[in-house]
């Protein structure tokens, strides 16, 4: 009988913890840029993954973020300086949305 738990017990738990990586989506990062001609890349970075955003008009989206703690980096054409945002969280399944930025000359 006890081996029956112990057995029903693991398979549970086993169970649960490959549930738990399934369901684990991707995320995302979006915002907008106040000067469009300033910009020549929107960029998010964590450790080792570097992410391009897509620029569309202001907007700029980067998507399949996965969850964690990114740098938001916006290169900027001279004579406008580089921008950058840190400790950008990016939960399971959203959308972090980081408002407008402006690049300064």
């Amino acid at each position: 009988m006890k081996r029956i738990s112990v057995n029903f017990l693991l398979i549970t738990a086993f169970s649960l913890l490959l549930f738990a990586f399934v369901t684990i989506k991707d995320g995302g990062i979006k915002g907008k840029v106040s000067s469009v001609d300033s910009v020549v890349q929107v960029i998010a970075i964590s450790g080792s993954d570097t992410l391009k955003a897509n620029i569309n008009g202001e907007n700029f989206t980067i998507s399949n973020v996965k969850p964690g703690t990114y740098v938001v980096w916006i290169k900027g054409k001279l004579p406008s300086r580089d921008a950058s945002l840190i400790n950008v969280a990016v939960l399971d399944s959203t959308t972090t949305d980081v408002g407008q930025i402006r690049l300064k000359q």
